[in-house]
């Protein structure tokens, strides 16, 4: 059995269009745990150097180190438990947009129901997770948290979810101007059409491997 170092809980789209340019704009087949042949565009390799390793996806529970006395078994026997009773979602739409100097796809209208989902798996499945190291703490209190996201970071480990989540598929890392606009034009010419209304039925959990690489374990449909 693999030896995985953390834990998460994604968004993964379906065999598909949007999972094949996923793999290709990275270079990194999450679902089959493995580098995969990537767009022909110079640069492309820098500009998704940050993201790749984590694969192509959008982030629902964040990534977490087991808790003592709990097994990868038992949290993939919650985690199907839990998508038995939550119903699928939709919003409006994906779309490219700028998260300050990161280019990803974000959802367009009502998120609620989406944000209630991440909500739940965070909070549900909480007694999985590792309290996180002094390190990760001081890690993540050195971009500069609000009194909220300090709050999340002590109660949940990571200071971006609950009221302070904003779903996204992360396309790039940091990015120059003029990074910014090879990515732009890369996008416009590979991305697939998106479906609209875009349904998310299913969620995964995926793991990281000790090369820092995620790979996909196990998929659950949400049956609520």
């Amino acid at each position: 059995m693999p030896d995985y170092t953390r834990f998460a809980i994604y968004y993964l789209p379906p065999e598909g269009a949007l999972a094949t340019f996923g793999a290709q704009w990275l270079g990194w087949d999450i679902e089959r745990g493995q580098t995969h042949l990537q767009f022909d565009v110079e640069g492309l390799d820098e500009i998704v150097a940050t993201p790749k390793k984590y694969g192509f996806h959008g982030t629902l529970k964040p990534p977490f180190r087991l808790a003592t006395g709990t097994t990868r078994a038992e949290l993939e026997q919650a985690i199907a438990a839990l998508a038995a009773t939550l119903a699928p979602v939709e919003f409006e739409a994906l779309s490219v947009a700028k998260l300050g100097r990161f280019l990803a796809l974000i959802p367009e209208g009502d998120t609620t129901a989406l944000a209630d989902l991440a909500a739940q798996l965070v909070t549900k499945l909480d007694r999985f997770r590792a309290p996180p190291s002094q390190p990760e703490l001081d890690r993540r209190r050195a971009a500069g948290l609000t009194p909220q996201q300090e709050a999340n970071l002590l109660a949940w480990g990571y200071p971006y979810v609950m009221d302070a989540f904003r779903f996204h598929l992360t396309l790039s890392g940091k990015l120059s101007k003029a990074q910014f606009q090879v990515a732009q034009e890369a996008l416009e010419h590979h991305l697939p059409p998106l479906p609209v209304p875009f349904k998310i039925a299913q969620i995964a959990l995926a793991a990281e491997r000790r090369h820092g690489y995620f790979e996909t374990i196990r998929r659950f449909e949400l049956l609520g």
